[in-house]
């Protein structure tokens, strides 16, 4: 594997696999890899010929009172998990290598549509951050090919309209949602949940399969559905952020008569914030249960 900490040689180094014709795969991280990120990397490898991770703690899309302080470096135990399986390319820049003319002064890429809701209702000024340096990665890599996890699949439904707006030439893959064995799904936040809550934090990955199952049974009262949960959670001893059953498409509050569902769920233990969420389509063309894109 090779590693890179400047734009300048990481894109020499990839116009030499474009010029033998090889078809190049991203796959963008904060770092404190798991396996949740090497299944993404998989994924990449399984439709491109060379796969390049990038590792950048991005500070702009972290708010004020947020962990950017706290948020894990582990580049050495990152960098080996990735010769492991074989990866291409690394690419870890610096602050100013992505930055050179400091945040304050940072061109913005803004999406307009689904950024004040959920996540974005919660963290102002998030996605901003997140579709900022996700265009200056792509601009960087310039990939064929982009998977992102489906666990934030609110993020990933605005890099899709992101690309789309602007005409970006990346095809953009959804990976599925990696688990521990009780359903928690995996996060480089689950590092800060403590061993008394650890037991319990799986209520939000239950209420959320208990939603899609009352949903699948005929039940349409989704204020009444997403009070329940949130009841439940806090009564397990969680702060809830939000609960919301959605139209898959828009992120909106879901109508009665919508087929596309997405239940999205974020709560607060006492160190950590975590999300996770469940995608059906109700009616007859497609079978209950079956993963919808966004």
């Amino acid at each position: 594997m090779q590693i890179f900490h400047h734009i300048e040689s990481i894109r020499g180094a990839l116009a030499i696999e474009r010029q033998r014709g090889k078809r190049v795969g991203f796959v963008p991280t904060m770092g404190n890899l798991h396996d949740a990120h090497i299944e993404l990397v998989r994924t990449a490898q399984q439709q491109c010929d060379v796969v390049v991770v990038s590792i950048f703690v991005n500070p702009l899309q972290f708010g004020l009172n947020e962990d950017w302080d706290k948020y894990p470096r582990t580049f050495e135990a990152d960098a080996n998990r990735l010769r492991e399986v074989n990866c291409d390319y690394l690419f870890y820049p610096d602050e100013g290598e992505i930055y050179p003319n400091g945040m304050a002064e940072q061109t913005r890429v803004v999406v307009p549509t689904m950024t004040d809701v959920l996540c974005g209702a919660s963290r102002p000024g998030h996605f901003e951050g997140v579709t900022t340096v996700v265009s200056k990665l792509f601009n960087i890599v310039q990939p064929d090919l982009a998977v992102f996890g489906i666990k934030d699949f609110q993020q990933l439904a605005i890099i899709r309209r992101m690309v789309e707006d602007l005409c970006i030439p990346v095809e953009i893959i959804a990976g599925e949602i990696f688990r521990e064995p009780d359903g928690l799904a995996m996060s480089s936040r689950n590092g800060f949940i403590t061993a008394e809550e650890r037991p319990k934090v799986n209520i939000l990955n239950q209420r959320l399969n208990q939603a899609q199952a009352d949903i699948e049974a005929g039940k349409r009262d989704y204020f009444a559905i997403e009070a329940e949960a949130r009841a439940a959670i806090e009564a397990a001893g969680f702060r809830v952020d939000y609960f919301s059953v959605c139209n898959s498409k828009t992120l909106e509050p879901a109508a009665n008569d919508d087929q596309a569902i997405t239940i999205l769920g974020a709560m607060y233990t006492s160190g950590a914030r975590l999300i996770d969420n469940v995608s059906f389509t109700l009616g007859e063309e497609m079978a209950p249960g079956t993963p919808v894109s966004a």
